[in-house]
């Protein structure tokens, strides 16, 4: 069995402003992300697909150029190859999934 206390573990540094703690299996993974009010997290795109699921907190979200805001207790999609920003509107935390398995970040922030 694999475990880990997501909340609970150091979290490095994503971006400014922004700390991550990672988990994954096989092909899919968790990202426990911390967000300072007023952060952006920079355009970008990968190939894997991604939802992110808002614990607390309030984000506006880009996904090729059209923008939603996403409160606790509200997920988005994000498909693989699509490109994205998040902008903090207040602190929050976020749970990303992704799949398959981003190596990057589970090198990075513990596997």
């Amino acid at each position: 069995m694999k475990r880990k206390d997501l909340e609970g573990s150091p979290h490095g540094e994503l971006f400014p402003g922004a700390r991550a703690a990672a988990f994954g299996g096989r092909q899919t993974m968790l990202n426990h992300v911390v967000l300072d009010h007023g952060v952006t997290v920079p355009e970008h795109s990968h190939p894997e697909e991604q939802i992110t699921y808002v614990l607390s907190g309030r984000l506006a979200f880009q996904i090729e150029g059209e923008v939603c805001e996403v409160a606790a207790g509200e997920a988005v999609w994000v498909p693989g190859g699509a490109t994205h920003a998040v902008r903090a509107l207040e602190p929050s935390v976020v749970l990303d999934v992704f799949s398959p398995v981003r190596p990057d970040l589970l090198e990075k922030f513990g596997g």
